[in-house]
């Protein structure tokens, strides 16, 4: 029972996030663009496990992201530099696994579609 009411309150908290935070949602339609371009592009299962470890990094990093910066806004929400720091390190760790995301899909689809292309 335990179990069964963890994962309910992990799911509340998924949809919480993609249907209140601005930037789950556009990572959520980044997601489904990347998978619905593997699909399209016929990618192997290794470049399938690479896109798919991208997505869950950078939307996990993300959910971690909003909640410091709510527990941040809870906690102190007056403007504070330590808070800020805080904030701003936590964006920083999602913006460094976007970009390598990126890099890894580029890797990835460019040259399929490429191939499509000629």
């Amino acid at each position: 029972m335990k179990l069964i009411k963890a994962f309910t309150y992990a799911l509340r908290g998924v949809y919480t996030f993609f249907s209140s935070d601005p930037n789950g949602k556009l990572e959520l339609c980044f997601a489904i663009i990347a998978i619905a371009t593997g699909f399209v592009l016929h990618i192997s299962n290794t470049e399938w496990i690479a896109v798919l470890l991208c997505t869950a990094m950078v939307i996990s990093l993300e959910m971690i992201n909003a909640s410091i910066e709510k527990l941040c806004d809870m906690v102190e929400p007056n403007f504070h530099t330590t808070i800020k720091s805080i904030k701003d390190i936590a964006a920083g760790a999602v913006l460094v696994s976007a970009v390598v995301s990126l890099i890894i899909g580029l890797i990835i689809f460019l040259p399929k579609i490429f191939e499509q292309l000629n």
